[in-house]
């Protein structure tokens, strides 16, 4: 029926790693056409190398009328007969309307229905519009387009290159013994999602003294002062195989590497779910219902306050949800995930 399929991709790189399974369920139901995703760099350096993918076309960031124009013009060129539009931004709904693409699949949300040819009902309870876990909602996106979910869970690939790249930096790293253990101290979102970095160098410094685990630390661009953080805190080796410029090729090399994974409720989460990885989330604002599935290994580490999950990237108390959090509990989830 079609023959190119435009993947619109999410924004946020955790999102992307949940949207995996639909984009897989398209190439199962279309598996004669192309498929070709689209969307920000990092949500495009994530799916490379997804077998079933085309190619990926890196859009412009957000920059008003001129970069929507733009992003227009670029995907004008794949001359795709379907979008599906994942985001639930009247932004990208509208890059694909002046783009020409015939059929617009996307969630009726933020006033853009007549911006698509097929406008999905949003889940709603009551009436309501209610979350669900990211995975299902991007399936419930591409049902009507007869996709189905082969329940193979999350998927990524990691470059064979990047990845020999990675193993010897860590047998550079000295020691071979131990498990592999990666700290993601991070979160885009904003503060509110990261538990203390000195509560993650804690946690390092007990795996090593306990299990004798060797450490990476996981940063990205534009998070420089957490990584400093860490580090001046932590009394045990952290290694880092990115050289001074992390990529997301390298995240994935690496994370696919470990034996676990400890961090909070961000992109590198779901990179680990996509590997296999057990993992630890530290989660404090949000609410486990959309990042919560059936395909993680490890534990989810929170308590319940009262004024939350808030879903506010900036804490305007005192941010109990995360410093009630203790040292200790985050060590012994570790070794539970260590054993899996």
């Amino acid at each position: 029926m079609y023959t190119r399929v435009l993947a619109m991709l999410p924004n946020w790189l955790g999102d992307v790693a949940m949207c995996t399974p639909a984009l897989r369920a398209l190439h199962r139901r279309y598996p004669e056409a192309q498929l070709h995703a689209a969307g920000r760099p990092g949500a495009c350096a994530l799916v490379q190398g997804l077998p079933y993918l085309t190619g990926t076309t890196v859009l412009p960031a957000r920059g008003g009328v001129a970069a929507t124009l733009r992003a227009a013009a670029l995907l004008r060129r794949i001359r795709a007969d379907c979008a599906v539009v994942f985001p639930h931004s009247f932004r990208a709904a509208l890059q694909v309307r002046l783009a020409g693409v015939p059929e617009r699949v996307g969630y009726d949300r933020d006033r853009r229905r007549a911006l698509l040819t097929q406008a999905v009902p949003p889940h709603r309870v009551d009436g309501e519009i209610t979350p669900i876990y990211m995975t299902d909602e991007y399936l419930g996106l591409v049902a009507p387009l007869g996709c189905a979910d082969d329940q193979e869970g999350l998927e990524l690939h990691a470059d064979p290159a990047e990845t020999a790249r990675v193993r010897a930096c860590l047998d550079h790293a000295g020691e071979k013994e131990g498990p592999l253990v990666g700290f993601a101290p991070a979160a885009a979102f904003g503060p509110s999602k990261r538990w203390p970095a000195e509560r993650f160098a804690a946690v390092a410094n007990a795996l090593r003294d306990r299990l004798g685990a060797r450490c990476v630390l996981l940063t990205g661009p534009g998070e420089e002062d957490t990584r400093d953080a860490i580090q001046r805190h932590a009394k045990t080796p952290l290694i880092t195989c990115d050289d001074g410029s992390p990529s997301i090729a390298g995240l994935k090399a690496v994370i696919s590497q470990l034996d676990a994974l400890v961090c909070n409720d961000s992109g590198p989460r779901h990179v680990a779910v996509a590997f296999g990885v057990p993992t630890v989330c530290i989660m404090g604002p949000t609410a486990p219902v959309y990042s919560c599935g059936p395909y993680e290994r490890g534990e989810l580490v929170r308590i319940d306050v009262d004024c939350g999950p808030c879903q506010q990237p900036v804490c305007t108390t005192d941010h109990r949800c995360m410093t009630g959090i203790s040292v200790e509990r985050v060590v012994s989830a570790a070794i539970r995930a260590l054993r899996l």
